[in-house]
């Protein structure tokens, strides 16, 4: 019996503790490693607690912690910090100016020239079979393939526009009236006496 009162005594003790943890309004601004610019989009948060934020454009930064929290603070490229909350705060507000530093990674050594000698390079540079550029050029603007890609392109935004405004002027002119027939127009029984009397359908031929 005075183990198990020992027991939930202990227990207490341990919950009124964390039941007196201050909440405290953590802020702050977030610089480069020269604390000339802010670095907006880093991650702070309290690990295993699903507490966390970011900071916005200005690199600002604002959340609700607890004493004694460890707040991280991460971003791809600069070195993870870390700071811890103090306790027995007495007011309920901590503002800090954090500085990240830029997360230098080792790559492994690669060979940029996978041949051991020059001459061995100079072999495999004349060994290669290089096309004339001038030739791909030719075939390319080759009538034929210039015809081909002339039927495989879609109309142009003006073909499409000319095109909508003659069906426009069809319907138009179906709704009020028959279209016109030019065999039965003078006007253009005038312009072909006068382009047969200037000799233009012989200078066609």
């Amino acid at each position: 019996m005075l183990v198990f009162g020992f027991f939930f005594t202990f227990i207490s003790a341990n919950a009124q503790d964390r039941s007196e943890k201050k909440v405290i309004q953590l802020s702050g601004i977030i610089l480069n490693a020269d604390s000339t610019d802010a670095v907006a989009g880093v991650n702070v948060y309290v690990p295993k607690k699903g507490r966390g934020t970011s900071s916005g454009r200005f690199g600002y930064f604002s959340m609700p912690v607890l004493e004694g929290d460890s707040v991280v603070f991460s971003f791809i490229g600069l070195k993870k910090q870390t700071f811890k909350v103090p306790e027995n705060v007495k007011e309920d507000r901590v503002s800090l100016i954090l500085t990240m530093e830029v997360d230098e990674i080792a790559l492994a050594e690669i060979e940029v020239m996978p041949y051991p000698t020059e001459e061995e390079f100079k072999q495999a540079v004349i060994a290669m079979n290089v096309v004339d550029p001038m030739s791909i050029s030719r075939a390319n603007m080759s009538p034929e393939m210039l015809l081909r890609w002339a039927e495989s392109m879609p109309a142009s935004s003006n073909e499409n526009f000319r095109y909508f405004q003659q069906g426009q002027m069809l319907q138009n002119q179906d709704l009020y009236g028959p279209r016109p027939l030019r065999l039965l127009d003078p006007f253009a029984w005038s312009q072909f006496i006068r382009s047969i009397k200037r000799g233009d359908l012989k200078s066609r031929d």
